[in-house]
């Protein structure tokens, strides 16, 4: 199976790359975290970019706030499917991370998940790897069905309470 590659611009965003890393777990998808800054680190995340697809990468997620060029810096270098999270921070709640990530030029796609939603980013490579991974794809479809369960379970507790 191939991995999953996680890069996130600070370890500030850690809380939310764990969320990430803990799905990826659940679905036994191998991944490699890193941080790399778009601004700070620019010769590592191009090189990272440049070498995914041979080190056996499948897709990756990209997380950063306020700037947030993270994403599309390494959306740049490959063409291996990328996902950015755009990630809150204390100056204008995420929304300018989340306006940096999903702005992207044309030829150069980003897949955005909502602020903060490392438990989308990596259930979207999970899906992105799924076309190819028929057992992947399985357990998809099992993680819905036992969701769709838990909302019908919580749907009964309320209607015999109401």
């Amino acid at each position: 199976m191939k991995k999953v590659g996680i890069v996130m611009g600070s370890d500030s965003d850690l809380p939310i790359i764990e969320k990430a890393v803990a799905t990826l777990k659940e679905f036994g998808i191998p991944y490699e975290v890193h941080i790399y800054s778009a601004h700070r680190t620019p010769e590592q995340a191009r090189d990272f970019s440049v070498n995914a697809r041979k080190n056996g990468f499948g897709a990756i997620i990209a997380a950063a706030g306020m700037a947030a060029h993270l994403a599309g810096a390494i959306a740049a270098n490959t063409t291996l499917p990328v996902v950015g999270i755009p990630c809150k921070s204390n100056t204008l709640d995420g929304v300018d991370a989340l306006l940096s990530t999903v702005q992207m030029p044309s030829g150069i796609p980003v897949a955005t998940v909502a602020i903060n939603a490392g438990v989308n980013a990596a259930l979207l490579c999970a899906e992105i790897l799924a076309v190819e991974d028929s057992t992947l794809a399985e357990k998809l479809d099992a993680k819905r069905k036992k969701d769709a369960e838990k909302v019908l379970l919580k749907d009964s507790e309320i209607a015999s309470k109401l």
